[in-house]
This record gives C-alpha cells, sequence and structure tokens, in this order.
C-alpha cells in the first residue's frame, strides 16, 4: 500500500462506487434513494467522450424512466421505431415488439451528454460525486483480505487520498483495474467484442429506425486494383451499425468477435473505411465528413469476469462483463445490474449481524445467473455460430427472407420478451433461456 493522507470524515461512507459510467452512476442513484451514504469515484471530468454505438433499446429506456431521467425529445433525446436490418440483398424494417414488459420505442443519446446526465441524477439523489479522481488500489484489511476502500489520486496535482466504506462497486469498466488488483481476472472461455466507431456529417442524421448490416462487403476493388463489379466484393468479418444522431451527424460503426478467425490479424479501423468507401456517396460517410477520429473498444461479453461479488467487492456493468453477446448491448445491462447491486447491498445493509449481511450479499452472483445466465449461455452458442462467415452469411440472405423468423430474432436479440403474459415467440425464448446452464 502507498502512503495516502488519513481520510478525512468526507471520504468515508456505506458504499463507494468507483466509476461514474452508466453502471457506477446507476448503482448510486440506487443506493441514494434508499438513504445510503454513497461517494461516486470518477476518474475523468465530465463530460467525457466514450466509445459507444450511443443506441438504447427498449431495455435501456426502462431503466432511465425508473430513474427519473427527462427522456423527453424536448431534453435532447432523439426516439426511435425499431430495428432496420440489412444483409443478403434484403432490406428488413422491424418495430420494437408491443410489450407490456419495456416501452415500443429507443433512444439515441451521444455517450458524453448521456453519462454525464446519469452521473448528475445519482448527485442529485444524493450521492457525493468526486471527478477527477483516478482510483489506483484496494485498501484491504491485511487480516481477511476483504476490501475497505480505495486510495486514489485527486484532482490535476494528483494529491494522494484514502476512501473509505465497507462495500465498494467496481463499475470501472472493461479493464476494471480494482476487480484485477482483487484477482478477478477475466475467463478466457467467454467471448470478447471490439467496437470501432465514428462520426459523420450526414442528411441521414434524422432516421427514425437503428440500422443493422449482416455483411460488409468491401467493394472498392481486386487485389489487383480493378474495379469490382456491383455483386462483387470481399465479405469483411463483423456487422455494422448506421445510427442517426438528430445533430446532423451518423454514428457509424462495426463490431467484431473473437470467434471471428480475424480477429486479431486484422486493422478494424481500416475495415470501417473501407466499408464506408462501399457506401453510396450522398449518404456522406466520406473522409472529409467525419467529425472525428475512428476510436475502438472492447466488449466484454456473457460474464467473462466473475465472481461477481467476493470479499466486500460487487462488480457491475462491463466490469463483470455484463454485454448481451447475441446484440453487444452494453448500457442496459449496465443500468439493470447496478440496480439489482444496490438493491442487495440496501438489503444487507439493513442486517443485524456480519454474518447476516454477508449471507445477503452472496445473493447477487446467484440472482445475476438467474437473471442472465440461461440467456448469456444462448448467446455464447450463438457468438460461436456466427464467427464463422459461411454462417453468418447463409443467416443474412436466407433468414431476412422471413419475416416472421425475423420478428423472433429480434425478441431474442434484443432479449425483449413478456415473462408471464407474452406471445408464443415470448413463451419459446423464455423456455430457451430457462432450460440453458446458468454459467
Amino acid at each position: 500500500m502507498t502512503d495516502t493522507v488519513a481520510a478525512p470524515s468526507e471520504h468515508r461512507a456505506d458504499v463507494i462506487v468507483v466509476g461514474a459510467g452508466p453502471a457506477g452512476s446507476a448503482t448510486a442513484y440506487h443506493l441514494a434513494k434508499s438513504g445510503l451514504d454513497v461517494l461516486l469515484l470518477e476518474k475523468t471530468a465530465f463530460p467525457r467522450e466514450k466509445v459507444c454505438g450511443d443506441g438504447l433499446t427498449p431495455r435501456a429506456v426502462k431503466e432511465l424512466v425508473g430513474m427519473g431521467i427527462d427522456i423527453s425529445e424536448e431534453a435532447g433525446w432523439l426516439r426511435n421505431k425499431g430495428l432496420r436490418i440489412i444483409g443478403g440483398g434484403v432490406r428488413l424494417q422491424l418495430d420494437w415488439p408491443d410489450l407490456a414488459s419495456y416501452p415500443d420505442y429507443g433512444l439515441v443519446r451521444k455517450r458524453d451528454d448521456f453519462d454525464q446526465q446519469l452521473a448528475r441524477n445519482a448527485e442529485k439523489a444524493g450521492a457525493r460525486l468526486y471527478e477527477r479522481c483516478n482510483v489506483s488500489a484496494p485498501i484491504r484489511d491485511p487480516r481477511t483480505g476483504r476490501i475497505t476502500g480505495v486510495e486514489a489520486k485527486l484532482g490535476e496535482e494528483k494529491a494522494p487520498a484514502a476512501f473509505h466504506a465497507p462495500l465498494v462497486v467496481a463499475a470501472d469498466g472493461n479493464s476494471t483495474r480494482l476487480s484485477l488488483a482483487m484477482g478477478l481476472h477475466r475467463r478466457e472461455d467467454r467471448p470478447m467484442g471490439v467496437a470501432v466507431r465514428t462520426y459523420f456529417t450526414s442528411p441521414r442524421h434524422d432516421d427514425d429506425y437503428l440500422e443493422s448490416w449482416l455483411e460488409l462487403w468491401d467493394r472498392r476493388g481486386g487485389q489487383d486494383g480493378s474495379p469490382m463489379s456491383k455483386d462483387q466484393g470481399r465479405l469483411l468479418p463483423g456487422y455494422g451499425w448506421i445510427f442517426g444522431m438528430g445533430d446532423g451527424t451518423s454514428n457509424v460503426g462495426l463490431g467484431v468477435l473473437n470467434t471471428s478467425p480475424a480477429f486479431k490479424d486484422l486493422d478494424w479501423r481500416e475495415i470501417l473505411k473501407a466499408w464506408c468507401a462501399s457506401m453510396p456517396e450522398d449518404w456522406g460517410y466520406t473522409p472529409e465528413n467525419m467529425t472525428g477520429p475512428i476510436r475502438g473498444a472492447a466488449l466484454p461479453m456473457a460474464f467473462n469476469r466473475q465472481p461477481h461479488y467476493t470479499r466486500g467487492l460487487l462488480l457491475v456493468g462491463d466490469a463483470g462483463g455484463l454485454v448481451n453477446p447475441f446484440n453487444g448491448e452494453g448500457i442496459a445491462y449496465a443500468m439493470e445490474s447496478g440496480r439489482i447491486a444496490a438493491e442487495v447491498i440496501v438489503q444487507a445493509h439493513a442486517r443485524a449481524t456480519t454474518a447476516q449481511r454477508e449471507l445477503a450479499l452472496r445473493s447477487y452472483p446467484r440472482i445475476l445467473k438467474e437473471t442472465y445466465g440461461g440467456y448469456y449461455t444462448l448467446g455464447r452458442a450463438f457468438v460461436k455460430a456466427i464467427g464463422n462467415p459461411t454462417i453468418m452469411k447463409m443467416i443474412a440472405q436466407r433468414g431476412l427472407t422471413h419475416p416472421v423468423l425475423m420478428k423472433f430474432t429480434l425478441k431474442l436479440l434484443a432479449n425483449l420478451t413478456d415473462p408471464t403474459d407474452g406471445d408464443a415467440m415470448d413463451r419459446i425464448i423464455n423456455a430457451l433461456t430457462k432450460v440453458a446452464p446458468k454459467a
């Protein structure tokens, strides 16, 4: 442990949350609303950029509504009606399903502004937010190894400080240095994705649908530089998206899974450039219309870091590998896991004895597995299958010609079903997730 100044009273709390992204801010909000004293520690200052598609499904919308966020158009949110899927020469437009459990619309908002809104919302609920607070190490009880706080560097001057609490929540993203320092390493048997994206000034900025491309074709020319015909080209690995931001720009990006044979060998920024170059010129996805650099980020999927609770530390969001392997969605699961963690912590806090508190806290990994385990197991099988380019091509060319099948697929990929009063599709998906192993 490095030398730090003694922790003043304002550096002590019931719970410390490390990271003020969607997972951390949601955790802090729900804890504060329940009356607990919460410290929310963010290494940067808002607003700050994060690599993301910026598209939110109805699952994410539900969590925002539950936290009292103003999601009106007047407040700067752009609504979308559903998903447009393109592949195999087919263009299929699917509305979000009509469900009792979730709204029938999604949202779009840039991550720098989105994360700031959630952090300020947590602050408004009573959480104490420290920006420019770079957590460097856990503070542990030397007898038990239990985390009892964190060491950090504060402000631009990087002044050493110590923060103390009986419970700490790791919401510090995929890199999650806090989890690594506590001995929690990534599971190599779980899928990992990479996403790269950029923004373009485009007339397609106000699209009512999120757009997903199951096939990425590079039609710039043959290996000798000669032009290719319209129906020729090189099939690129991964899937692409185009999300209109409503502000004159489009978020254009692609994702690729480590189950793809080409995962380690290609420059994904160049792949994105190649894909954009094949699009119609009037869409504006050209270098001169690019409003920012191409940035990339990892997508930790399907519980790729476990256990989600150990020795006073709970993992939420990307730190716990909660990204949906079916579609790469992370924000909804970040906020949901934050809410679940907060509920467990609140119940544990009310217990009379240390043993009873620990019993309640150990329920957190079990609740996560009951909620997502079977679904993520199905997702791992799906990821393995589409890592084969032949299977991905077959899905694009044949599956999209069956609208009923694609409606089922949309519900499955977006994890949007009613648990009890749903239709036949919901019952099938719910049954599959129930019987699948919850690893």
